[in-house]
């Protein structure tokens, strides 16, 4: 019995092992003998901070794209004096202006002109042309004191002929003014004229043949130039022109969408008799403010 119950166990030892193997060889074992251990909390976290960090930095330089990199990419500006203008004057290049100005628009108010013992003159407009050359398209109100009162007008002017007064505007101090001229057919030379008193309602438009050189867009506050000799400048305290737009070969933009001229008004005494702001944050307003002298002729 004994050594039969060897030989009994020997063949059950073996039958056992060929079963074991023949499962391992179908259902092998893992060489891990244990699941990994679970991750770490504060692991995680850092992994998600550092993702959050790399995001907040990506929006950082989109942002740096879009805002910074443009205002260190404007186009160039100068300044530069003048006997009777003050104001800015755009153009498409400062040393070469190409005749590719089609448009200038803006808003002013009417300001109040003290009444001074002689006549003085002020005029604010907006202009084609006249920066580099003889042409020029205007539109705009003349703040005066004559004869011991103050009085106002909107006006155009093609140079050289004289100025026009729109006598269907009554302007007075206070009106909100919105003045704009576009070139609206260039094989025939044809510009429309439009300036509108929006605080009374009342509106101006007129389509002109006028061979302007388009070189130039400006935005002034002028002392006016009477039988060819510059007049007294009135003081009207100060003049604020909003929305200040043009457009030059394809791109409308503000001021400072392209190459500009800051212009100063100084008198033959290299006195400055106006001076002008620089840009507003939206980068299409600034300000003329009169300066308390006059104008020696």
């Amino acid at each position: 019995m004994f050594e039969g119950w060897i030989e009994n166990e020997g063949g059950n030892v073996e039958i056992m092992t060929a079963k074991a193997k023949q499962q391992d060889r179908e259902f092998p074992v893992s060489e891990y003998q244990s699941l990994p251990p679970p991750p770490n909390p504060q692991h995680s976290n850092k992994r998600v901070a550092a993702v959050l960090l790399t995001l907040l930095l990506a929006i950082a330089m989109v942002f740096a794209l879009i805002v910074v990199f443009p205002r260190a990419t404007n186009p160039p500006s100068q300044q530069m004096t003048s006997s009777n203008w003050s104001g800015y004057c755009v153009v498409s290049d400062l040393n070469r202006p190409q005749p590719q100005v089609t448009s200038v628009s803006a808003s002013w108010t009417v300001p109040t002109v003290d009444v001074s013992i002689g006549n003085s003159y002020s005029a604010a407009w907006i202009g084609v042309g006249g920066q580099y050359d003889k042409t020029l398209i205007q539109v705009g109100t003349e703040q005066d004191s004559l004869n011991g009162r103050a009085t106002f007008s909107a006006w155009y002017e093609l140079l050289p002929r004289y100025a026009v007064t729109i006598d269907s505007l009554s302007i007075s101090p206070g009106d909100k003014i919105t003045a704009s001229i576009s070139l609206s057919d260039r094989a025939t030379n044809t510009w429309l004229i439009e300036i509108c008193d929006v605080t009374d309602g009342l509106s101006f438009k007129k389509s002109l043949i006028y061979a302007s050189s388009m070189l130039s867009a400006e935005w002034i506050v002028e002392a006016p130039t009477l039988v060819n000799r510059i007049a007294t400048l009135a003081n009207f305290g100060q003049i604020t022109f909003t929305d200040c737009k043009a457009t030059i070969g394809s791109e409308t933009g503000t001021i400072s969408s392209f190459p500009s001229n800051q212009i100063t008004l100084n008198s033959r005494q290299n006195i400055t008799l106006m001076t002008v702001s620089t840009f507003t944050s939206e980068e299409s307003s600034f300000t003329v403010s009169y300066e308390g002298w006059r104008i020696i002729a």
